[in-house]
This record gives C-alpha cells, sequence and structure tokens, in this order.
C-alpha cells in the first residue's frame, strides 16, 4: 500500500515537473544587449596607444645604449666591447644561416684575359646545395710567387658583377677593374635580384621565405662573401691580412654589414647607401623594401651605429650631391654619429662622409685613394 502511494506520488511529480519545462520553453529568454557601435572608441583608443607606444620605442635608445661598444681606452678594448652588439645583429638577421658547410671543392674557371688581368668564374659552396658565384681577376702586375691585397667589389641592387664589370661599368665606374689597375686581386660575387623563370620580385619572396625557416637574405648574402673569404684568403696570390670592400647602392649596404660582421675587411667604402632606409624609415615607416625590414633595423642597427661594429676599421661613405634625394641627404644627419666612434678613439682620420659633384654612381678617386691609404 506504501509502495503504491509513492510511486503515484513520484508519477505526479514527473508530470508536473514535465508542465513546468513546458511553460519554461514557451518563455524567451532575455539577454543583455548593447549597440555594437558603442565601444568602438575603445577600439580607436587601443590603435591609439599601440601607435603612441610605437612611437615612443622609435625614441627609446635605451637598449641600444646597453649593447653598443662603450670602452674607449684602446682601439683594442673597443673592438672586444663591441661583441655583444655584434652577436645581438648576427642574431636579428639570422646569421650564420643554417647549414654546415659544404665538402666539395670550389672551381675557379678562366673566363678571359686582357692587358690588365687574368679573369675568372668563381663557384665557391657556402651552404648545402648553395654556390657563391663571381668574377674573380688576377692583375698581370703580380708577379709570379708575390701576394696581393684583396678587394670585394659588391654591385648593386639590379645589377651583376658583369654590368659592374663590361662596357665601362655604367654608374660603377672603375668599382671593379679599378683595384685589378692598383695591382689588388678582384672578387665580384653576384647576389639575387632577378632570375629567369622566377617572380619579378623573386628577392623579396626568396627573403621572406628564408625569415619562415630561421635565417634571412641578408645573412645568406652575407655568408656569401664570409665563406668566399674563408677560402679565397689561403689562395697563395692573396695576402690574406689586406681586404678592402667597396660597394654601390645596394653593395653599399653590404659593404657596410658584411665588415660589420667580418672584422678581416679592414677597409670599406659605401656608396650611395648610408641613411637612405633611414630617410625613408622617418617619411613612411613601412616604405622600405622588405629585405630591410629585420629585427629592431631602426632601433638597434640604424646605419649610423653599425659603423661602431667596423669601428676602428677603417670606413668611407660616399654620396652624390645630385643623387635623389634619400641618397644625398639621408647620411648626412647620421654620419656625425658614426664618426664620433672613430674621433673619441682618437682615430678620426679612419672615417670619412663624402659628398662628391656626381649622382648615383661610384667615385673612383676618392674611393681608391681611401683605400690605399688604409689597406
Amino acid at each position: 500500500m506504501i509502495l503504491r502511494t509513492l510511486c503515484i506520488v513520484m508519477i505526479a511529480v514527473v508530470i508536473d515537473w514535465k508542465s513546468v519545462m513546458a511553460q519554461d520553453q514557451s518563455i524567451a529568454p532575455v539577454y543583455f544587449e548593447q549597440d555594437i557601435k558603442a565601444s568602438d572608441p575603445l577600439r580607436t583608443s587601443q590603435a591609439k596607444e599601440l601607435d603612441e607606444y610605437v612611437l615612443a620605442l622609435k625614441k627609446d635608445d635605451a637598449r641600444l645604449l646597453k649593447l653598443v661598444p662603450s670602452d674607449y681606452t684602446s682601439p683594442e678594448a673597443f673592438e672586444k666591447s663591441a661583441q655583444r652588439y655584434r652577436q645581438a645583429f648576427c642574431d636579428s638577421i639570422g646569421y650564420p644561416p643554417p647549414g654546415d658547410v659544404p665538402t666539395m671543392a670550389a672551381t675557379f674557371k678562366e673566363i678571359g684575359e686582357d692587358s690588365l688581368g687574368r679573369y675568372f668564374r668563381a663557384m665557391i659552396p657556402i651552404l648545402p646545395g648553395v654556390h657563391a658565384e663571381g668574377i674573380y681577376i688576377v692583375p698581370k702586375l703580380l708577379k709570379p710567387g708575390e701576394k696581393a691585397p684583396l678587394v670585394i667589389s659588391m654591385h648593386g641592387g639590379g645589377g651583376s658583377p658583369e654590368v659592374a664589370l663590361y662596357n665601362g661599368g655604367s654608374n660603377y665606374h672603375d668599382m671593379v677593374r679599378g683595384g685589378v689597375k692598383r695591382g689588388y686581386i678582384v672578387f665580384a660575387p653576384q647576389h639575387l635580384f632577378s632570375a629567369e623563370g622566377y617572380p619579378k620580385d623573386v628577392r623579396n619572396r626568396t627573403d621572406e621565405r628564408l625569415r619562415l625557416v630561421g635565417t634571412s637574405l641578408t645573412a645568406v648574402e652575407i655568408m656569401k662573401i664570409t665563406r668566399s673569404l674563408d677560402l679565397l684568403l689561403n689562395r697563395p696570390e692573396v695576402d690574406g691580412s689586406r681586404v678592402a670592400m667597396v660597394g654601390l647602392s645596394y653593395g653599399g649596404y653590404y659593404a657596410l654589414v658584411t665588415p660589420a660582421i667580418d672584422s678581416r675587411i679592414k677597409v670599406s667604402v659605401c656608396s650611395c647607401y648610408y641613411g637612405v632606409q633611414e630617410a625613408r624609415y622617418k617619411r613612411d615607416e613601412l616604405s622600405i623594401p622588405s629585405d630591410f625590414k629585420f629585427k629592431d633595423r631602426f632601433t638597434l642597427y640604424r646605419d649610423s651605429d653599425i659603423a661602431a661594429l667596423i669601428c676602428p676599421r677603417a670606413l668611407q661613405i660616399q654620396a652624390g650631391s645630385n643623387d635623389g634625394v634619400d641618397h644625398r641627404d639621408g647620411g648626412r644627419p647620421l654620419a656625425s654619429q658614426s664618426g664620433a666612434y672613430y674621433k673619441t678613439l682618437g682615430l678620426s682620420d679612419r672615417f670619412e662622409h663624402l659628398i662628391f659633384e656626381g649622382g648615383h654612381e661610384f667615385h673612383d678617386d676618392s674611393a681608391w685613394e681611401f683605400v690605399k691609404k688604409h689597406l
């Protein structure tokens, strides 16, 4: 009797609960709502905050001052104090690129001869499946058994060793043969700007792909020079203690960043590049080519401070008075900072900032005189 009553009660409760549920489902829920555009000012505020944050970082040199060399007691002490800054720069661009040095031998195929020298096509393995390629010239002034200094001659954007060398060298003038005429061995390497069967922006595409795997085109192209030096400085005709580098435009960029990493380069001439990207960045932050957009490029590695990684070795900066405004004027406000590293060490004669009468071109006379003086 008790069990029967309990069952009836439970059935009644279930029926009543279903009734309640049915009633609740018939009532539409009420949610908190607000006009979506009411929060637009918050999004604007976030954008403004980040804009001001970026602007503040651009002006803040605190991190830079912790890195740049600061021991001026001697040139040797200054170089030693630059090691942390140099390593930070290498880390920023992904240098050295991953990969062991290939074991296959370099090749030097003679391609021509004239009254100045003998010309070779050099192919030098630098990374797995990757070669440095360029023209290697041995002057006829060099007698058998003698050694001569080595000059790296770096072409500019859209160019090649051949463009810089043949048919008068165009705006490169004597940037390649000028070294041979003075008795120097010259290596003119090739960097990537165009390639048949590839998109016109192959350079930027390659750089972006390299960044996704831990390095950059800047790092690879520096490696093409530094690992070439590993081999070239052991050739019997090369005086490995006397190495210079000259470059025009994009080549001027490499005439800054390569000796910043490789101290075997004792003299460098950077023509028609210094300060160009800083000027573009000041006018429009995102206007610079993508291969210059490596980490901290405009907070820690401005051209003015990259010079600290070359100092106390000799550095000449060239700019044409009739060149484009960024190429002509971009370096003016930076040069005093670069010069200060040398001046504080009592080595002002090892740094020159020259505005020559001309356009976007290599200024032969001043460059070769500077190389002769300091090599």
